[in-house]
């Protein structure tokens, strides 16, 4: 199954979430960047306040678009044990800092007086990304959600990797994908017709405009 844009892929989403639809405890939270388009549409139907959550991917040294781990905001990043496991622990450290460094700048992107971070306690969180390769920057995405309070952590994104869902099973209290390829290939964007780069300006309007009821 292939998407034409995130936007079709939220809304596909949103159709498969609906039973969320107008519960006061649900928040939805994209991952930045163009998970964030999904979870607007998402949040749109929904009736829900949107957020995010900031995570950074940890790319192999010699290989940086592939991901051995993730970093959430300020928790401990999450590994692929087995790739990490060769890797300098000296390197790993410069980029857990690199990465915590990202975060920060991105979060003073995006928040100022008029937006802050969504309060999770006691609240059921669906966390929405365009795809999973790997599954680790959902991973620590969910994680994080536990740790703030959230009640449960529902992941739903529209394409997935056999891999990715196993990882995130023990994790979250649900898993829902839309089509989980048995041969997934080596990008998300490779799902998609049209796959275009977001900014943070684009992530801040989205933010803006689903919690004023634009």
């Amino acid at each position: 199954m292939d998407f034409d844009s995130r936007v079709e892929a939220g809304q596909r989403l949103a159709e498969a979430l609906g039973r969320y639809r107008g519960e006061e405890d649900v928040v939805v939270l994209g991952l930045p960047r163009g998970g964030v388009v999904l979870a607007a549409e998402v949040a749109r139907e929904l009736q829900a306040p949107l957020g995010v959550v900031i995570v950074q991917k940890i790319g192999h040294p010699s290989s940086p678009e592939y991901a051995i781990g993730a970093l959430a905001e300020d928790l401990a990043p999450v590994y692929n044990e087995q790739e990490a496991a060769g890797i300098d622990p000296s390197w790993l450290a410069r980029a857990e800092a690199s990465a915590r460094g990202a975060n920060r700048k991105r979060s003073e992107s995006y928040y100022d007086e008029g937006l802050a971070p969504l309060e999770m306690g006691g609240r059921s969180a669906i966390v929405v990304d365009d795809g999973m390769a790997t599954g680790l920057t959902m991973e620590a995405a969910a994680r994080l959600l536990l740790s703030r309070g959230a009640r449960q952590v529902v992941v739903a994104v529209p394409v997935a990797s056999p891999e990715s869902v196993t990882r995130l099973q023990p994790v979250a209290d649900e898993v829902l994908v839309l089509d989980q390829p048995d041969h997934f290939g080596s990008a998300v964007g490779t799902h998609y017709r049209q796959f275009e780069q977001i900014d943070d300006a684009e992530v801040k309007t989205l933010l803006w405009e689903v919690n004023a009821g634009v």
